[in-house]
């Protein structure tokens, strides 16, 4: 008999929980994330190149404006930076010579979120950046083929979905011009 108090002691709690936590907002002002992933789909290389190191990021959020749009959207600012390394190779003459790339993406995102569903935060968003690529060479090669690098603005347009395990912890998928065509990940709430 105890076994069963216990069981509908549970049941109560749990479901008192859940309707509290479905009628909140998935993301609000305040609220910080921070999102780590990985990426499939690269923009950087070619025909030829090897991946050595896969698109990797890190993103932090934090809401700065919640109640919009019958209280289920809100906007959130925050920082990026992303990385990826890649390798040209090939044999001449019996040398085995290429280059090394290295890919740095750091920038400022603003993102507008939306609810459309419980425990689905939804968002779409702008990244405004700054690109260092670099390059090295390795091998041996009777040619004279020095390293170089290069940076530039970068900027990125993205959407993505946060689906929420615990209330600290999700999984998210972002889609968009960055790092890579599509992130996929972790996200704790702080």
């Amino acid at each position: 008999m105890n076994n069963r108090k216990l069981l509908t002691f549970v049941i109560f709690l749990f479901c008192s929980a859940t309707i509290s936590l479905s009628a909140q907002n998935f993301f609000k002002k305040g609220d910080q994330i921070v999102n780590v992933g990985i990426g499939l789909g690269s923009y950087y290389g070619g025909t030829g190149y090897s991946m050595t190191v896969p698109p990797l990021s890190v993103s932090y959020e934090k809401g700065l404006l919640d109640g919009l749009f019958d209280g289920k959207g809100a906007i959130g600012v925050g920082g990026y930076l992303g990385y990826q390394a890649n390798k040209w190779e090939t044999v001449f003459s019996g040398n085995s010579y290429g280059y090394k790339y290295n890919y740095i993406m750091v920038g400022a995102r603003g993102t507008l979120h939306y609810q459309f569903v419980e425990k689905l935060d939804t968002y779409g968003g702008l990244l405004l950046g700054y690109d260092i690529v670099s390059s090295k060479f390795f091998g041996e090669s009777s040619y004279n083929l020095d390293s170089a690098t290069g940076s530039g603005i970068g900027y990125s347009a993205f959407v993505g979905a946060r689906y929420q395990f615990t209330d600290s912890f999700c999984g998210f998928a972002e889609l968009g011009y960055g790092i890579s065509a599509l992130q996929l990940g972790i996200s704790f709430r702080l």
